[in-house]
């Protein structure tokens, strides 16, 4: 059996199923991992300040890896063990392409997640359904979304897009990678997330299991998308979600079953509780 001390978790299309849930099975699953003194963590793209209560709420949490890995905390405490913003002058080049692209964009500054009237409302319809509530709640809006971004200018996490069709997603993420050496990804269809370079859900997994004085092969992680992608290559337990996108079901060492038939619980299940 494998000696699993640290469960990163996705959640949206992992955790949770479809209608923005977790199952009996899969919560009991997490709660039986802590039991036997494993960490498990949500590692996700959402902003800290949109990391759900209901999981958040599970004793025994005791991090929270956020903003693709720009951010890792101690729950507890607030300490961060992982802060990776973006460069000032970095962060300012991209804005103004993204800007000027279109988009519904949200700016992941210090924890919190900006938008303007326009991110907030176009945004809020280009979102899928179940995500819509996340993103009511996670967002500041704000008259000015360049005043807020050049308040603070070292703080910056993440950018996160959502355009109408995946045409101008990809004309905008072109433009991003031609022109700078950043962690681009996506999460849900029509979406471009932009993070520093070498920050990503692997790089911000590997921090905290050297914190931890954790080996990569006693780390396993769950998800189903491409910003999940890096951590299920860094973990030496990478599983894909029966959901998961091509990319990742292909870099993974395992896959379980979809979101919406308990594949964590059954995950956590095989390679943390047995034996």
């Amino acid at each position: 059996m494998p000696d699993i001390r640290l469960v990163a978790l996705d959640l949206d299309g992992t955790v949770f199923n479809d209608e923005k849930e977790i199952t009996p099975r899969t919560l009991e699953a997490i709660r039986a991992a802590i039991a036997k003194g494993v960490d498990v963590i949500p590692a996700t793209g959402r902003v800290a300040s949109g990391v759900p209560e209901a999981f958040l709420r599970i004793p025994g949490v005791r991090y929270a890896l956020t903003s693709n890995g720009a951010s890792v905390v101690e729950l507890s405490t607030g300490k961060p063990l992982v802060n990776l913003p973006f460069d000032a002058a970095l962060a300012s080049d991209i804005y103004d392409i993204v800007a000027a692209m279109g988009g519904a964009m949200g700016i992941f500054i210090g924890g919190k997640a900006y938008t303007d009237y326009f991110g907030a409302n176009d945004g809020l319809a280009l979102m899928p359904p179940a995500l819509r509530r996340y993103l009511r709640d996670s967002r500041i809006v704000v008259d000015d979304m360049h005043a807020v971004f050049a308040a603070h200018p070292h703080e910056v996490e993440k950018f996160s897009i959502t355009y109408r069709d995946n045409a101008a997603r990809d004309a905008a993420w072109q433009a991003v990678a031609s022109r700078f050496n950043v962690e681009i990804t996506s999460s849900i269809p029509n979406n471009m997330e932009i993070n520093a370079p070498g920050v990503t859900k692997g790089s911000g997994l590997k921090t905290l299991a050297d914190t931890l004085g954790l080996a990569m092969n006693q780390v396993m992680a769950c998800g189903d998308s491409g910003n999940d992608l890096a951590m299920i290559q860094a973990a030496g337990y990478g599983i894909a979600m029966g959901n998961a996108t091509p990319d990742v079901l292909a870099a993974a060492r395992y896959v379980t079953d979809d979101n919406n038939h308990d594949g964590v619980a059954k995950a956590i299940e095989t390679y943390v509780l047995k034996g």
